[in-house]
């Protein structure tokens, strides 16, 4: 049984192809037009499709998909195996629901703490009885490196290196200073005042930068670049019979 799960991210649209219960592949898309999604259904053939996005894809997508697989639309309306009970339910993100169905399959009967790095960073804590209580959102790296340079006069927009020195001896490097460790330290402080409220802990960090700060923290974590992903495979299996 051969399933696909598209995530329409802000800064970059993947796919990965699941047969059975085995993640198989990751595939980066250049762009969501039709031909570029017709051509990769027409492709792997899935049994089973499911799309997150967080971006106005045109929707006649969903119509094709529909049209080739069984299709589930991860929306606030989608089953999942765990409760929100944040304010506005409906106001949850894509991936964050992704990112909390995984936690709950993988991770049940533990505090879980998923920090995605994307085009935000999000923290996304769901409790030992599967709840969804909420968390934090802050800009991601790239979002920061761009917003000195477009909110100041003088700065320049710089790239992040993992061989930078904690103290900056010139403008690029005290801007990957500030910006790379500086995101560090904010995920080292959430996680600790997390695990100061809550026993039997789990921290999970995913997303496209989550291999370059997994080995910065000084907490224990899981990195998980397919954790997304493999939300989604479990809740195209609630959703899609």
């Amino acid at each position: 049984m051969k399933t696909l799960c598209l995530d329409f991210g802000n800064t970059r649209l993947k796919a990965a192809l699941f047969i059975n219960d085995e993640f198989i592949e990751e595939i980066i898309l250049p762009n969501e037009e039709m031909f570029t999604v017709e051509r990769l259904v027409n492709i792997h053939q899935p049994d089973k499709i499911i799309l997150a996005s967080v971006i106005n894809h045109n929707p006649a997508i969903e119509t094709f998909l529909a049209s080739k697989a069984k299709f589930h639309k991860l929306s606030h309306l989608t089953k999942a195996n765990f409760t929100a009970a944040v304010g506005k339910p409906e106001t949850i993100g894509a991936d964050r629901l992704a990112l909390c169905a995984a936690a709950a399959h993988f991770y049940p009967g533990k505090n879980n703490l998923v920090i995605g790095l994307g085009t935000c960073i999000t923290y996304n804590f769901i409790n030992q009885n599967h709840e969804f209580l909420g968390g934090s959102i802050s800009p991601g790296m790239e979002m920061r490196f761009k917003a000195m340079q477009v909110f100041t006069a003088k700065l320049p927009l710089v790239y992040a290196e993992w061989n930078f020195p904690i103290i900056g001896y010139d403008t690029k490097t005290n801007m990957q200073s500030g910006v790379i460790a500086g995101i560090a330290y904010e995920m080292d402080g959430f996680i600790d005042e997390y695990a100061k409220k809550y026993a039997n802990f789990n921290v999970v960090l995913t997303g496209g930068d989550s291999t370059y700060f997994a080995r910065r923290l000084k907490n224990k974590i899981f990195a998980d670049s397919n954790f997304l992903f493999k939300g989604l495979y479990a809740l195209s299996e609630t959703n899609n019979g």
